[in-house]
């Protein structure tokens, strides 16, 4: 061989034999990317047991890693953790036994952003006969700074819930005060403690477990019971026993109690379900949510961040990151709180509801449902026993009706005869002569027949239709416009549709149970109100406020942030409506609603008392009113009232009405 042929032969031999005597264990690099990759999965116990150095070990006992890694990240809310190493490819060293490489460490807390850099010392050890790398560990790598024997805190600031407003201003739901009733255990006299429970509506038991809490002290104000700042004859019975102490404490508290209740909800306690249902969006143990109506359905828009600061507790507190609070946004309703006072007190604690909507806006200026509870309970301590009783209540108090639809009854004969009207089925001049009470299409419904209230001895137009509430008629008018006129009618006034357009979660109104009227009774059962269409209170309001409007149908709403909006442009003719207008004030001056007659008011609408078991039979029947002002019609109140017929009949929920409107207007219309 040549020169050059052997000097390439040497070289290659020098680099076969360099290649195949090269060191091919772990290198720490590797390793700490292994180690990183499980720190981003919290593998913790894999962590501590494959990879930290025997020193590391002898320090910290796994409990002193694991649980504690895993109570900081829990404790601090720790999310989107992020560690990467910094550095590329294997680092030049000197060093064979021992090596520092960089890592970023990153993450998400309930403070904010925590974000530091970290030098990691990696070590070579021989277990098992193989040598490896592990990492010297200690508590810095946790939070930076973080010393072994050192404590994490946590400070949190609250953030003030948005509060609920009405349209003028007026608190529904607001962050108020409350008494907070306490004992100083060495002036109270134990004999005083049986007398304290009875004033409390609690037990002797419940103070005793309070008292005999470790932290109390004799000298110290122990919390009992919060209750009603203007709870006045409560106050002054505590006031009089040695011992009993008041302090002021903030709450949450909604002026309005009962009236409103259903509207606006209450805030309580986070239940451990409803802490997993929210996880990842901050809520702690402790944290207060919304639990019904409005403070539950707005949660995310009135709840706030609380704000928090992460330390170091030394001496001088080393902060590691810190958000401040950001209160809820407050929402204001276009609800007239006052109005909805009135309407509910009216009520008089029956079994029903009412709305109130605004024609010109579609403004929803009232949603009550009688009877109701005190959301203010909730909040000072709602004892096992009372809740029981609401439960069991026939009335049911935690019912919230207004958002549930019914049979409309007679009420919805307005809205058939505008149906027929803009079919062209219904001559609103042309009288039926029918005599009797009873009417039916024989063996075609089985022999079952439809009833009215009155026989005027004469043949009947629209106009005495609708003033003695005819059931044949309406029967008839309905057969004539037919399954798909009427359908379609139906539909155009929003029946049907699969949602109602509030903002609340109001249930929405139905045609029939398929959507169908296929069979000729209970074609002519709709046309009068019975059958299967159902309704809520506020679309029937809103309907009437349509024909108000001269066939514009607002948009109902709720908010003040909502914009006003024309839901159906045109529902029927202005000529029709005039003429529904005129009949329905007829209605009240000398039909079947003259109990609302009133020299203060031209008030005009519709009743509705039809609804029985059997047409036949004497069964649960529930009563409706529709009414506005024709001299200032800016609102239209409707209202059912559940077993009329042991509320005084159709002619108290007429008088409901009508006193609802005199206090309205006495305290100045809005």
């Amino acid at each position: 061989l040549g020169k050059k042929s052997v000097l390439a032969s040497f070289l290659f031999i020098l680099l076969f034999i360099s290649v195949g005597c090269s060191d091919d264990s772990v290198q720490p690099e590797s390793r700490l990317n292994d180690y990183v990759k499980l720190w981003n999965k919290q593998d913790f116990e894999e962590m501590y047991t494959d990879y930290l150095s025997a020193s590391t070990k002898e320090s910290y006992k796994s409990e002193d890693f694991i649980d504690r890694y895993e109570k900081v990240y829990s404790d601090l809310g720790i999310t989107d953790l992020k560690v990467e190493t910094a550095f590329e490819g294997e680092q030049d060293r000197e060093d064979k036994e021992k090596v520092t490489l960089p890592i970023k460490v990153k993450m998400n807390s309930i403070a904010g952003e925590i974000e530091f850099d970290k030098d990691v010392e990696l070590k070579k050890e021989t277990r098992d006969e193989e040598e490896n790398w592990y990492i010297n560990w200690d508590t810095t790598f946790i939070l930076p700074d973080l010393q072994k024997d050192e404590k994490i805190g946590i400070k949190s600031t609250k953030a003030q819930r948005g509060e609920i407003f009405d349209r003028n201003g007026k608190g529904l739901a607001i962050n108020g005060t409350a008494q907070q009733v306490g004992i100083v255990p060495e002036q109270f006299d134990d004999a005083k403690k049986a007398e304290v429970a009875k004033i409390l509506d609690n037990t002797t038991e419940y103070i005793d477990k309070q008292l005999n809490q470790s932290w109390v002290e004799p000298s110290l104000f122990v919390p009992i019971q919060k209750i009603a700042k203007d709870d006045k004859e409560r106050i002054e019975q505590l006031n009089a026993i040695d011992g009993v102490q008041f302090s002021e404490t903030a709450v949450r508290e909604y002026p309005y109690k009962e009236s409103a209740a259903h509207l606006t909800g209450y805030v309580g306690t986070i239940t451990a379900e409803e802490l997993e249902k929210h996880k990842d969006k901050g809520y702690s143990a402790s944290s207060v949510i919304g639990k019904r109506g409005l403070e539950e359905l707005l949660e995310e828009q009135l709840r706030g961040k609380d704000g928090y600061t992460i330390y170091i507790d030394r001496e001088e507190p080393a902060v590691i990151a810190e958000t401040e609070p950001e209160d809820g946004q407050s929402v204001t309703l276009m609800v007239d709180a006052d109005l909805q006072k009135t309407a509910y007190t009216n009520m008089k604690g029956v079994a029903g509801t009412f709305s109130a909507v605004q024609p010109e806006t579609g403004d929803v200026l009232a949603l009550v449902s009688s009877p109701s509870f005190d959301p203010n309970d909730f909040i000072l301590g709602m004892s096992a026993e009372n809740y029981k009783k609401l439960e069991e209540n026939a009335k049911q108090p935690l019912l919230n009706r207004f958002a549930a639809t019914f049979s409309p009854g007679s009420s919805i004969k307005p809205l058939i005869a505008m149906i027929g009207l803009n079919a062209g089925t219904l001559d609103p001049n042309k009288t039926i002569d029918i005599s009797g009470l009873k009417w039916s299409k024989g063996e075609e419904w089985g022999n079952a027949s439809i009833t009215r209230v009155t026989d005027p001895k004469r043949p009947v137009d629209l106009e005495a239709a609708l003033q003695y509430s005819d059931n044949i008629y309406f029967a008839q008018t309905a057969l004539a416009i037919g399954e798909d006129k009427l359908i379609s009618g139906l539909k155009d006034l929003g029946v049907g549709e699969e949602k109602f357009p509030l903002e609340y979660p109001i249930r929405a109104s139905q045609i029939s149970n398929d959507g169908k009227l296929t069979s000729s009774k209970l074609l002519a059962d709709t046309g009068y109100g019975q059958g299967e269409v159902l309704m809520s209170l506020v679309h029937l309001a809103s309907l009437y406020g349509g024909i108000v409007q001269d066939g514009t149908l607002m948009k109902p709403r709720l908010f003040e942030t909502t914009e006003a909006a024309v839901w159906k442009e045109s529902i029927t003719s202005s000529d029709n409506a005039a003429l529904l207008k005129k009949d329905m004030r007829k209605v009240v001056t000398d039909g079947t609603a003259t109990a609302a007659k009133s020299d203060q008011f031209a008030l005009a609408g519709k009743t509705g008392t039809e609804l029985k078991e059997s047409q036949d039979e004497k069964g649960q029947e529930n009563g409706l009113f529709v009414a506005y002002d024709q001299n200032n019609p800016n609102a239209v109140m409707s209202i059912l009232v559940e077993n009329v017929q042991d509320e005084g009949g159709g002619k108290a929920v007429q008088k409901m009405v009508l006193q609802t409107f005199e206090k309205w207007e006495a305290e100045g219309r809005n």
